[in-house]
């Protein structure tokens, strides 16, 4: 009788068991890489002095300011940190500043390690693991861009390797990369690949894709939006977690959104989308992303974080003008 019910049920049987071996799997990992934030993280800017110079002075009080707006981790090095921009030993400066500073906040730090010639990448990995950051985040190759989802697992594996005690996480983002891979088809390969894998920075409107990458370990491998303008849709599909520069400058929109998502309350997310939407046509509307938010930062807030370094370019004075006319009369 046992043996026969085990014949009828034995493919369900295993279907479960597989699943349930998965599941402790991924608990395990997760519990033993340490990697459990989900909510907002803010992707620093690099603060200059007039001469470009670093201004490490100010960072005590960007990360009390962020702290005090809601914010509980920090992204250091990223696109909006100009990181590409800095040299190695700047980017390790940077890390190691911000590493003292959450230190009081108790925000999770994470750096981006790529954007830079192989060896250099892991020479900034090995160093955040050695100062004892969070986590890592990391770029494709951009020059010798990869072209398949094994040529990306293995890059990635080789940063992983250098930094074998520090959860990594993949930066898509392909309007700067230009790496067109799926991201779902990246979750599913790399997690028994990749030891230190722990998810995916997903800066792309793309949301079907995004929303399926989340899915394939049911959102244990956490997708960190990184679109600013989809949020209230993100969070609508079920994405808990975003890296969104207006969290700087903004943040409190971005969190009313988040939390009328987690009550149901469309009309007020939607309401809230709108109006930082409306905001960031206004600061983009005569610059690239980089330079404009950047301006905003310091309109719009006690933290000066300076311009930005070539190649980006400032603003022109009449358009810095403009925009602050502009916010004004928005009673932003």
């Amino acid at each position: 009788m046992l043996l026969d019910l085990y014949g009828k049920y034995r493919h369900k049987l295993c279907c479960i068991v597989y699943g349930i071996y998965v599941y402790i799997g991924i608990y395990n990992f997760c519990y033993k890489m340490n990697f459990h934030f989900r909510g907002l993280i803010a992707p620093v800017f690099t603060p200059f002095k007039k001469n470009m110079e670093i201004n490490l002075d100010i960072i005590d009080n960007y990360s009390q300011f962020l702290l005090r707006s809601g914010i509980k981790g920090v992204l250091v090095n990223g696109t909006t940190g100009e990181g590409p921009s800095l040299s190695k030993e700047e980017r390790k400066i940077v890390a190691e500043k911000w590493k003292v500073s959450v230190s009081s906040t108790n925000q999770h730090l994470m750096v981006q390690v790529g954007g830079a010639p192989l060896p250099d990448v892991i020479d900034l990995a090995k160093h955040a693991e050695q100062i004892g950051v969070d986590s890592l985040l990391c770029l494709p190759e951009l020059y010798f861009k990869p072209k398949s989802i094994e040529e990306l697992i293995h890059y990635l594996k080789v940063i992983g390797s250098s930094a074998p005690n520090t959860p990594l996480l993949y930066y898509h983002i392909p309007s700067f990369s230009n790496v067109h891979l799926n991201m779902k088809h990246l979750m599913k390969a790399i997690v028994d690949v990749v030891p230190t894998f722990c998810g995916i920075k997903f800066t792309s409107t793309c949301l079907d894709e995004g929303h399926s990458a989340h899915q394939v370990y049911d959102g244990n491998y956490p997708v960190f939006l990184g679109a600013d303008n989809v949020l209230a849709g993100a969070f609508t599909l079920g994405f808990d977690s975003a890296i969104a520069t207006t969290l700087n400058i903004l943040p409190q929109l971005s969190i009313d959104i988040l939390n009328a998502i987690n009550i149901s309350d469309l009309k007020k997310a939607r309401d809230r989308q709108e109006k930082l939407n409306t905001i960031i046509e206004i600061i983009t509307q005569n610059g690239d992303w980089v330079p404009t938010m950047k301006c905003a930062m310091n309109l719009l807030t006690p933290i000066n974080v300076g311009e930005v370094r070539n190649p980006l370019s400032n603003l022109e004075q009449n358009h810095v003008e403009e925009m602050q006319k502009k916010l004004v009369l928005l009673d932003v």
